[in-house]
């Protein structure tokens, strides 16, 4: 079983986060949403950035959790919680498991509801792809035995160019936009196409190789 020493060792990724404590629930919500739509995670509270144990009210810590789940996300996002203690600091552990009620969301800046992943230890807002896939993943769709000839022309382009932004797929096609949305997501449902979420942006991979296509 790890230890509060062993967790903490391991530094934020993308299952952990630390919290000095929670001042906005907005934001804290956020994080909350994101573990739940991508694999899951912990927040211990009462831990600095650069790992130093400095304590928290867990009960209090507790309330601003639960009110941030309930209030801010949506659907609202489950989780347990747990208090860990260090000499005489204690630490407020929430464990987040992998939601089958994906995608929850939360509100942004603009107070825009909107879906969260975890990148690494960043917690990041999805874009309109992935949000999209996600709705399309819930029906019933099976790969085509024969592409068209738009269909093979943006798999072509992605496996050509290794990586590719979006920006890049409406340039080089020269496809109408929303023409490359849906060809995307389809592509990447059909999972022929990775969407890659990076702290420098979103790409897209072919993940087979299509050049005798």
């Amino acid at each position: 079983m790890s230890t509060l020493a062993d967790l903490i060792s391991e530094g934020e990724h993308v299952n952990q986060d630390f919290k000095f404590r929670i001042d906005d629930q907005k934001k804290i919500a956020r994080t909350l949403c994101a573990f739940a739509n991508t694999s899951g995670g912990r927040l211990l509270i009462g831990v600095k950035d650069n790992r130093k144990i400095v304590g928290c009210h867990p009960e209090e810590e507790l309330r601003m959790i639960e009110g941030a789940s309930k209030m801010f996300c949506q659907p609202e996002v489950f989780f347990t919680s747990e208090i860990l203690q260090e000499d005489f600091r204690l630490i407020l552990e929430i464990q987040v498991p992998l939601s089958c009620n994906s995608p929850h969301k939360a509100k942004d800046d603009e107070g825009r509801w909107k879906p969260y992943i975890r990148v690494k230890d960043h917690t990041v807002a999805v874009n309109k792809i992935l949000e999209r896939v996600w709705i399309e993943k819930k029906k019933p769709t099976s790969k085509p035995e024969k592409f068209d000839d738009d269909e093979l022309l943006i798999l072509k382009l992605i496996y050509e160019h290794g990586e590719v932004t979006l920006s890049k797929l409406y340039r080089l096609s020269k496809l109408p936009l929303k023409k490359v949305d849906k060809l995307l997501v389809m592509l990447i449902c059909w999972d022929l196409v990775e969407i890659c979420y990076e702290t420098d942006g979103v790409y897209y991979k072919s993940k087979d190789d299509v050049s005798d296509l």
